[in-house]
């Protein structure tokens, strides 16, 4: 089981400290999320910095909302962060569902899902050098490998978890581990159902925080706002998990369904987390 931090975005400045952090303790992966209308960092402008101090730490979106960008330029940002971080970046996508980020950026909620199919095989036709059209010439970079980036799919409903096996790359689980099995199991089902070889990557999502009181106060109130939009604010809040045996506990019940990687999120800002974790899960 490998274990990776999901970086706080409420003081962007401090990230820095906290990926060379999490490269030095032997952290695999640093994962962001995405927003438009939140005040959270970029992810793919943050993840690139965070590449040039890092040395051996992966770099994930967890999950970059596609459908709210342009593919083309979304290819080459991808191409060119997987270059300069030689094949350390994974790509995790989603469609979203906040009415807000669409409206800022000019796209249709109620297509998402149609969008991200299109824009999938239009990064993979640039991603291996192909030209845009009979009138446009190929966009480079090239990335690491042909195909591009290690591509991870979030989601929930079987629609979006056959994604896996249709373009490709992982599962990516933001889910309880009492409930995700079923989850894992889709994703599994659609690389057969796809005549994959070998198997998903399968990664887990948690959030917690170790510290003060103070601490896990705010780190709640972090996740009350950022769900806020969903319904499940209160559900998410009361997932977080604050002790040491928590969170062993939790890595191990993912372990036992078989994921390869759990990340841990971290809402509270203070970077002394990545050596309590480091403490507790490595």
């Amino acid at each position: 089981m490998h274990i990776g931090l999901g970086l706080p975005i409420a003081d962007p400045i401090a990230l820095p400290e906290w990926a060379r952090r999490a490269d030095s303790a032997g952290f695999s992966t640093l994962g962001l999320l995405d927003r438009m209308v939140y005040d959270n960092p970029e992810p793919l402008v943050t993840l690139a910095m965070l590449a040039g101090v890092t040395d051996h730490i992966h770099l994930q979106t967890e999950v970059l909302i596609a459908p709210l960008r342009d593919p083309a330029l979304l290819a080459k940002q991808a191409a060119t962060l997987d270059r300069l971080s030689g094949g350390r970046f994974a790509l995790g996508l989603g469609v979203g569902g906040r009415d807000d980020d669409h409206e800022a950026t000019g796209t249709d909620l109620r297509t998402r899902g149609r969008r991200l199919d299109e824009q999938l095989a239009i990064m993979r036709r640039l991603w291996s050098g192909e030209p845009f059209s009979q009138t446009c010439g190929a966009i480079g970079p090239a990335p690491t490998a042909p195909d591009g980036p290690d591509l991870l799919f979030g989601g929930f409903q079987p629609a979006a978890i056959d994604r896996v096996g249709r373009w490709g790359g992982g599962f990516l689980a933001a889910a309880a581990p009492t409930w995700a099995g079923g989850l894992f199991d889709l994703a599994r089902r659609s690389w057969t159902d796809h005549n994959r070889s070998g198997a998903p990557r399968i990664v887990a999502q948690l959030n917690a925080v170790l510290g003060a009181q103070p601490l896990i106060d705010h780190a709640r109130t972090a996740i009350l706002d950022y769900y806020e939009f969903s319904g499940r604010a209160d559900y998410m809040a009361a997932g977080l998990l604050t002790t040491p045996d928590q969170i062993r506990s939790a890595i191990k019940q993912f372990e036992d369904l078989g994921a390869d990687e759990t990340i841990l999120y971290c809402y509270g800002t203070d970077p002394d987390q990545v050596d309590r974790i480091a403490d507790t899960v490595l």
